[in-house]
């Protein structure tokens, strides 16, 4: 009956690694169980039997407190479960009795199938697992830190002193857990990690499902009560092929989008403006918990809880699963690449490199001062791969775009010589990040069909959206940065000098059809003194606007999925603040509301031309009509549908008009302008006159054998399309 004073000294530090072998009912062989409690502090302690009856309880070392009691006196509920009896204490005379289950008569909460799962890294579900899942008859807590000595459970529901929650190591999976009965949704709570090195931190669960609004940093119990409403669009999804469909996406800060509105305000507020302008998906830059609003979600360290600035994660449920009601994709930037060094989160979580990789020169990031996770580490691959299917599953969301992909793939990246070692190979390559990204594309695709998995990747890596089976990394689509980087240099120019750098409009076709692409015009293009859209463009008042509009009727007709961050649909002059969100109130001013109405139009022209995406990932969709034009600072080029229906785009980049220009086309007969975005109702000059038909005869022009004769407004674009049926030429 009596423990071992040294067994309970090392409990009640924490540095034991299984107190239900002290703690708990131990049958003694010989007709009688033992019973012992961990009761800090209490003045009297009895234990409760099933029949009422009671039986005291004495004092044997630091807390613990044990009794005798007859085996018949204690029953079990059933097969395999443990004797039913309660702990009744005192801790004041003439104080106010307790009754309360004890967490020590509990078994393991998770199976054995679960523990081999995660030591082999495959627990695709492992969010099931790990972490804390409260259900009726209290919580089940569940944390991976193997290099730990021993683990406390703390909280408000035990003044933040884990004393009486030491947590049970369940073998050589590295994982420690403990139920705590009575315990429901709403309890903070953090893990007490003692390390071997000696150190004590107090962590915030890496599994946890909701966290604490910043600067506090607790983790949430917390169970979803949502009841999705988008099975149609969820089950539509499954056999979408995103690279044949029309893609524009409006990508979202939301907590600067309107400042002030939680998720279920943005379900309204930011569900009407998406639809009005013609979005197919919204993006929302990372809404994982993050400590600092300043890293716009980019330093994670909650991966499972949604931002508690914004509300709930029922909130942000019912944020997207109003976007599928109305027709509209959700998109999240994850970021797998790196994370903080916040004492409190993932940094050294056990006391040595758990979830970073042990070597500084992998597992540090110099540009960011943050960590670098271990992508060879099972269980740490297991934790991302996971976190991805959570988002994807739990939240319904349709696709991920993974951040930062080439800080993943290079070893030297941002490194000088000497800073980084070559993998086993000599290479510079990160061998086990690429194996993790063809995972990670592989399993979400499996259990996902239709989502859309894109990566930022800023360099010239090859097969980023190739099959993994064709030795790809398997995206479904690649950021164009090269597109973007080369197109706003470009427009930056005053125009009589872009006749000297025709080749940065035009050097986007060279490898077009290297990757599947997504153009972006993103937040990263607008902040740290690199200018609005608006404002990168040259000239007046009338310049920028008409500039900006000619950017974005190239971007729509130019191969490739189109992004565009908050503000630039009404042509916001200031950069972004994180602080002060998008400047509606511009739309007061009639320019802003012309590059609103521009977009709406865009956006609602593209969605009705297969022409526009249908073969955004083929050459076949694509023809330059004169893409040589550098002088004139002009582009014209034809797409085509599947049955080879074109429509062309006319592209003025200079400043001034170009009257009687004869562009080639496909065949003669009427043109219906469908766009000129120097039209008087998107803020232009109304230089054409508002006509909308040409006719195209028979002479040929540019290795076409029709042509027109026609007016280019001034920083303009005009699209046409063939009045009747056609095909390609």
């Amino acid at each position: 009956m009596t423990p071992d004073p040294a067994e309970v000294d090392r409990l009640t530090a924490g540095r034991h690694h299984d107190p239900h072998a002290l703690l708990g009912a131990h049958p003694d062989g010989a007709g009688n169980v033992a019973l012992r409690a961990l009761r800090p502090l209490a003045r009297t302690v009895h234990a409760v039997l099933p029949d009422g009856s009671r039986v005291p309880m004495e004092h044997a070392h630091g807390g613990v407190f044990t009794a005798e009691a007859p085996a018949a006196a204690l029953p079990t509920p059933g097969p395999g479960a443990p004797p039913d009896y309660r702990i009744a204490c005192t801790y004041a005379p003439g104080g106010p009795e307790t009754v309360a289950d004890d967490p020590y008569r509990h078994p393991p909460a998770l199976g054995d199938l679960d523990l081999h799962l995660i030591s082999e890294g495959r627990h695709e579900e492992l969010w099931r697992a790990l972490g804390a899942h409260p259900g009726p008859d209290g919580t089940a807590f569940a944390v991976w830190a193997p290099g730990a000595q021993g683990v406390q459970l703390i909280g408000d529901f035990n003044h933040w002193d884990g004393t009486a929650h030491p947590m049970r190591s369940l073998g050589s999976s590295g994982v420690w857990e403990l139920f705590v009965p009575g315990l429901g949704p709403g309890a903070l709570y953090k893990f007490r990690v003692h390390g071997r090195d000696g150190g004590v931190r107090d962590k915030a669960d890496p599994m946890a499902f909701a966290a604490q609004h910043p600067p506090e940093t607790a983790s949430i119990v917390h169970a979803s009560a949502h009841t999705w409403a988008d099975d149609a669009w969820m089950n539509e999804r499954k056999a979408r092929d995103h690279t044949r469909e029309p893609m524009s996406v409006y990508e979202v800060h939301l907590p600067s989008w309107r400042p002030g509105l939680g998720y279920t305000e943005l379900a309204a507020e930011l569900v009407g403006h998406v639809r009005a302008r013609g979005f197919t998906h919204v993006e929302f830059l990372p809404v994982a918990e993050h400590p600092f609003g300043g890293s716009w979600g980019y330093q994670v360290t909650s991966y499972y809880a949604p931002t508690s600035r914004l509300g709930s994660p029922d909130g942000f449920r019912y944020l997207v699963d109003e976007l599928h009601r109305a027709g509209i994709g959700v998109l999240l930037d994850w970021v797998p690449a790196h994370f903080p060094k916040d004492a409190w989160a993932l940094a050294r979580f056990d006391g040595s490199p758990t979830y970073e990789h042990p070597d500084p020169r992998r597992g540090e990031h110099p540009d960011w001062g943050s960590l670098v996770f271990d992508y060879g580490r099972t269980e740490v691959r297991n934790f991302l791969i996971a976190n991805a299917l959570f988002w994807l599953e739990e939240f319904h969301i349709d696709g991920l775009r993974v951040d930062a992909v080439a800080s993943m793939v290079y070893l030297d990246y941002s490194r000088d010589s000497g800073e980084w070692e070559p993998n086993a190979f000599g290479g510079r390559e990160n061998l086990e990040a690429l194996e993790f990204l063809r995972e990670l594309n592989t399993v979400c695709h499996r259990r996902n069909p239709g989502i859309i998995m894109a990566a930022e990747e800023s360099t010239a890596w090859p097969g980023v959206t190739r099959p993994v089976h064709h030795g790809g990394l398997g995206f479904g689509f690649k950021w164009n940065m090269g597109w973007m980087h080369d197109t706003l240099e470009y427009l930056k120019r005053d125009p009589v000098h872009r006749a000297h750098h025709h080749g940065e409009i035009t050097f986007s076709m060279i490898y077009a059809y290297s990757e599947n692409y997504i153009l972006p015009l993103s937040h990263d293009e607008v902040v740290h003194g690199k200018a609005s859209l608006l404002y990168k463009q040259p000239g007046d008042e009338w310049r920028r606007f008409a500039g900006l509009r000619a950017l974005y009727a190239y971007m729509w007709a130019h191969p490739g999925k189109k992004l565009l961050f908050m503000g630039g649909e009404i042509g916001q002059g200031e950069e972004w603040s994180h602080e002060a969100g998008v400047q509606w109130w511009l739309l007061d001013h009639g320019f802003h509301r012309g590059v609103q109405s521009l977009v709406d139009e865009l956006n609602g022209l593209y969605r009705g031309r297969p022409a526009l995406w249908s073969r955004d990932c083929e050459p076949e969709g694509f023809r330059w009509i004169d893409g040589g034009d550098a002088d004139g600072n002009t582009l014209a080029f034809l797409r085509f549908d599947d049955g080879g229906r074109p429509l062309a785009c006319l592209v003025n980049f200079a400043a001034v008009p170009h009257e009687g220009r004869r562009v080639g086309l496909p065949e003669p007969g009427g043109w219906q302008v469908l766009l000129d975005t120097d039209d008087a109702r998107f803020g232009g000059s109304g230089f054409r006159g508002g006509r909308t038909r040409v006719e195209a005869s028979a002479r040929p022009a540019h290795g076409l054998p029709a042509s027109a004769v026609l007016d280019l407004p001034p920083l303009g674009v005009l699209w046409l399309e063939p009045d009747g049926p056609t095909r390609r030429g």
